[in-house]
């Protein structure tokens, strides 16, 4: 069986990062067809990428995972200061680009090492997301048969000059969303006609889901699940909902579930209820009027496709492509660009006329349609046989792996 590998800032079971998980259940799926091998750090925050996971080899769902220890932690208050220093200053030299890639993290030249040395033996390398010193340092000059999967959106950083270095390199690319090809083409036009498949992710919700959290019966509600985060527009989201409680007297609340970094505001109409695992989010999410997400930026959104799995519509912010794009192909939710834009989102969900069936059912056919995992194993089987095994070290400059 031929050998493929993963390279990934995070991984494990205990990783739930929307691209850390993705690139987990790509790479179990892939043992059917390939001897699967990821190259990890020891970490699972992404915050202090502090070292949890014990160095060396393991078998995970039939996938073998080399973790390598981070040499450093990150300095948050540093790294926040450097960080304005680099991303507003347009004018910075090129040197500290290249320190901002190593403060950011993680940084594990052990495993960058490891790549070097073992590169020869894999088909093909898959980097999952561009913004971190695995990709950026692992996808070293001359190294052929790396594949991206950038998970890339407008965001300042993606304007760094070394991520064209990074784009360059790459023999070929997974996207998740046309929005996120569009953009990419658009920031690096030097990577067009390069092989690419359109692939996202395989929704599989349970047939039976277990009852709703007792807290939760008999109230109307809508429901965010993720991480609790300011970069996940969480902050906003309080502030919207907080002022529509206070224009509408009606029994409406917010229901979270998942960890994060800021507070959340301590208010009878907020049920914060932590993790919960996933039969219990998809059961959330059953019983829920809509699911809210006021992420700007999003490659593709997993918990998105998993409420219209279940056949509840969504409310998105507007300013995210990828997010207004899923609203439009689908016809399954609604974007809104500002309060009162959200507030009639909010209102035509609470009517539950026929428009909003027709959103439940919608929802429903467009993930049925779009993201089953037969069809994307299959794309990415097909961009990984494009390698000529015997010529490993050169890419075909014709042809497209496409749908």
């Amino acid at each position: 069986m031929e050998k493929i590998a993963f390279v990934c800032q995070r991984y494990g079971l205990e990783v739930n990062g929307g691209a850390e998980l993705l690139c987990r259940l790509v790479a179990e799926r892939l043992t059917a067809a390939f001897d699967v091998t990821v190259y990890t750090t020891c970490a699972t925050d992404y915050i202090s990428w502090a070292n949890v996971y014990p160095r060396g080899e393991e078998i995970l769902n039939g996938v073998r995972v080399i973790r390598f220890p981070v040499v450093r932690e990150r300095n948050r208050k540093a790294f926040g200061l450097f960080s304005r220093v680099v991303l507003h200053n347009p004018l910075h030299l090129s040197a500290l680009e290249e320190k901002w890639i190593d403060m950011q993290g993680p940084y594990c030249p052990e495993m960058v090492a490891a790549l070097v040395q073992d590169h020869e033996e894999y088909r093909a390398i898959l980097f999952m997301t561009y913004l971190y010193f695995t990709t950026v340092r692992g996808m070293y000059p001359g190294l052929k048969n790396a594949f991206l999967i950038p998970t890339v959106h407008d965001e300042p950083t993606v304007y760094l000059k070394v991520f064209d270095q990074v784009f360059s390199r790459a023999a070929g690319f997974v996207w998740n969303s046309p929005e996120e090809r569009a953009f990419a083409l658009k920031r690096f036009p030097d990577i067009s006609g390069k092989k690419e498949i359109m692939a996202g992710v395989g929704i599989e919700i349970p047939a039976l889901l277990p009852p709703l959290p007792d807290c939760l019966n008999g109230i109307e509600y809508i429901l965010y699940s993720g991480r609790i985060d300011a970069h996940k527009g969480c902050n906003r989201l309080f502030k919207y909902f907080l002022q529509y409680k206070k224009d509408h007297q009606n029994r409406l609340r917010l229901v979270l579930t998942g960890k994060g970094t800021c507070p959340v505001p301590k208010d009878p109409d907020i049920i914060s209820l932590g993790f919960v695992e996933d039969d219990i989010k998809y059961a959330m999410m059953a019983g829920a009027l809509a699911f809210v997400l006021f992420s700007p930026f999003e490659s593709l959104s997993m918990v998105v496709l998993e409420s219209m799995a279940v056949g509840r519509p969504v409310i998105v912010n507007g300013d995210c492509e990828v997010l207004r794009g899923h609203c439009r192909r689908s016809g399954a939710g609604l974007a809104f660009s500002d309060y009162d834009s959200f507030v009639a989102a909010v209102e035509k969900m609470r009517t539950r006329g026929p428009d909003y069936l027709e959103m439940c059912e919608n929802g429903k056919q467009y993930v049925a349609e779009n993201y089953q995992w037969n069809r994307i194993i299959c794309k990415y089987r097909k961009l990984i046989c494009q390698m000529d095994s015997s010529e490993a070290s050169s890419l075909r400059s014709s042809g497209v792996a496409s749908d």
